[in-house]
């Protein structure tokens, strides 16, 4: 009950980047982090799960670098963003996934090669499959993820979102896009949420929104 007022309290205020390759945590966290391979340029952490992850955000050149914010099946930023200017907000021709498809995946839009957004599942693996440690990155918040197959970690900012003209939550919270429709209501899709208590993929918000981008492959 926490989680779906914390959830619901967080939506109703709401509203191309380089190599990425190490960075260190801080010396409260036990390992080091670092890239253990490149696709087109961008770095990833092989986890041991069915994907590969990036170490940044589509928009960031570090693993605490917000990076750039994206309405779900729009691969450019905006000054603003609004229910009037989403692309695919309140529209049943887009009650499908939408990973690896350039004309909607911000992702394989600006990364190119076979990046692309995670799916709802695979959000999913990244929460039970890994230890989700709140930790400070070069002075920015966010979760340690590491896997407890490998021992390997990403780091995950808290980047907040962007509603209208504003960025909302910075340093709070963090949103990341699914490539998952929420198809019984076809104004929202599945996200990645998470604050300093909690961390869910089974959360939804308006398509309209801003969120955040974390590239993965196969």
């Amino acid at each position: 009950m926490l989680f779906l007022s914390l959830f619901a309290l967080c939506f109703s205020f709401l509203p191309s980047s380089g190599f990425c390759g190490s960075a260190s945590f801080p010396s409260s966290s036990s390992s080091v982090y670092s890239a253990t391979g490149t696709i087109e340029d961008h770095g990833y952490v092989d986890l041991g799960l069915s994907v590969k992850w990036a170490t940044c955000n589509v928009g960031a050149s570090s693993p605490e670098g917000y990076g750039s914010y994206y309405a779900w099946g729009e691969t450019e930023t905006k000054d603003t963003y609004t229910s009037n200017n989403s692309v695919t907000y309140n529209s049943d021709n887009y009650n499908h996934g939408i990973g690896g498809n350039a004309s909607l995946d911000a992702a394989q839009a600006n990364w190119g090669g076979t990046w692309r957004l995670p799916t709802r599942a695979e959000f999913k693996e990244l929460i039970d499959e890994c230890a989700w440690e709140w930790t400070m990155l070069n002075g920015k918040s966010g979760y340690k993820v590491t896997s407890r197959k490998n021992g390997r970690s990403i780091f995950l900012p808290t980047a907040g979102n962007r509603l209208g003209s504003s960025l909302h939550n910075a340093g709070s919270f963090g949103f990341y896009w699914s490539s998952t429709p929420y198809t019984s209501f076809t104004d929202n899709a599945y996200v990645l949420y998470f604050g300093s208590s909690n961390h869910s993929a089974s959360g939804n918000g308006f398509r309209y929104y801003g969120h955040s981008v974390r590239p993965v492959s196969e």
